[in-house]
């Protein structure tokens, strides 16, 4: 009988325990974010009012992001967890229950909308090169003027798929991160990276040897409004998350939208 009683109490102190963390988990909003695509976020060591402490580690993220991340998750009334994840493994860590959201300059594409749920759009971009000062292409006025050039974007991403819009590029293999990208322009091993304008802003910042080229809309890219917006993901059941999220997100304004933007570009370090 006293064993039956112990393990009677055994079981209910597990209970009582999966029962707390459940609750604890109900009030946090674990967030995604590579933490490596300035000015939408990177890492940083400092704190600051803008940052939030990455998760299991004494560093931070900062950028955009963070920010749209810490309005939703005080919206929603949750503690924000913010954990770093590359890139490539956000939708898996999503899937998998690792993150309850991703935010992380993701566009809801129609082939990752047949893994994930994703809300409005928090932000709507442009598409340019970013190139050398000192390159032949300096000048160009369309996207026919890189043909023949080396050109690359980040892995996984809608410019990498952009690329092969301009007629007999040589399209190079994409790279895992934003700095990989910098460091093949900067030597010479690529003419030119595809990238969204925030970024190429940030890049050029912090790199003075590169300049950002920007066409007309009728000179540039072809790319419909899924491909230059991003939204938050969310799992593909998760109906009630994403209508909170979208009704906390047409809270904010056009003006507040850029405000947060130009303040990011402005934050983001040197050198990241």
């Amino acid at each position: 009988m006293m064993k039956k009683g112990l393990l009677a109490l055994m079981f209910l102190f597990v209970f009582v325990l999966a029962s707390c963390t459940y609750h604890e988990e109900e009030n946090t909003l674990v967030v995604g974010v590579e933490c490596a695509y300035a000015p939408f976020d990177w890492t940083s060591s400092v704190s600051t009012d803008y940052t939030v402490q990455i998760s299991g580690s004494n560093l931070y993220c900062d950028g955009y992001d963070i920010q749209v991340a810490s309005f939703l998750a005080e919206e929603l009334g949750k503690e924000l967890v913010v954990k770093k994840i590359e890139w490539t493994g956000l939708i898996p860590a999503l899937q998998s229950g690792v993150i309850d959201v991703i935010i992380s300059a993701m566009s809801p594409t129609e082939e990752r909308k047949e893994s994930v749920l994703f809300s409005d759009p928090y932000y709507q971009v442009d598409t340019v090169l970013v190139v050398r000062k000192d390159s032949v292409y300096i000048n160009a006025t369309s996207l026919d003027d890189f043909s023949g050039a080396k050109v690359i974007a980040q892995q996984d991403t809608i410019q990498d798929a952009l690329i092969d819009q301009i007629s007999n590029v040589i399209h190079q293999h994409p790279l895992s991160t934003a700095s990989e990208l910098v460091v093949s322009l900067e030597s010479g091993v690529n003419d030119a990276i595809v990238t969204e304008f925030p970024v190429a802003n940030a890049i050029v910042a912090s790199n003075p040897s590169l300049a950002v080229v920007r066409f007309t809309d009728e000179s540039g890219f072809l790319v419909d409004e899924s491909q230059s917006a991003v939204s938050v993901a969310v799992r593909l059941n998760e109906v009630e998350l994403v209508t909170q999220i979208n009704i906390a997100l047409s809270k904010l304004d056009d003006k507040t939208r850029d405000d947060w933007m130009i303040g990011a570009v402005e934050r983001q370090p040197i050198g990241e």
